[in-house]
């Protein structure tokens, strides 16, 4: 059986999907001794990220431990995480 997705750190809320995953799926992914199931809104395309936990608007979104962007609506539990909902934070010349 193949692993689906990976959360790389604990701190992780997002994870990236390994293979094409459906809405509806369930999916377990665990980092340094933290557990998390959740189960899929929409498909999500392979390499994309979803989220862990519930991420409000405004709030970092943050993958390998580091922060990758910031969520620009609330993006729920399960939902695909992408440019569509998250605004990156570097290499912006608007923001120092």
């Amino acid at each position: 059986m193949s692993v689906p997705a990976l959360m790389i750190h604990h701190d992780d809320n997002v994870a990236t999907a390994l293979r094409p995953l459906e809405g509806g799926e369930r999916v377990t992914v665990s980092a340094g001794g933290r557990e998390i199931t959740v189960t899929l809104y929409r498909p999500v395309p392979f390499g994309h990220k979803f989220a862990l936990e519930d991420i409000p608007a405004g709030e970092l979104v943050i993958k390998y431990g580091e922060t990758i962007g910031r969520a620009t609506a609330l993006i729920r539990r399960g939902e695909h995480v992408h440019l569509h909902n998250v605004e990156g934070l570097r290499g912006r010349g608007d923001r120092r």
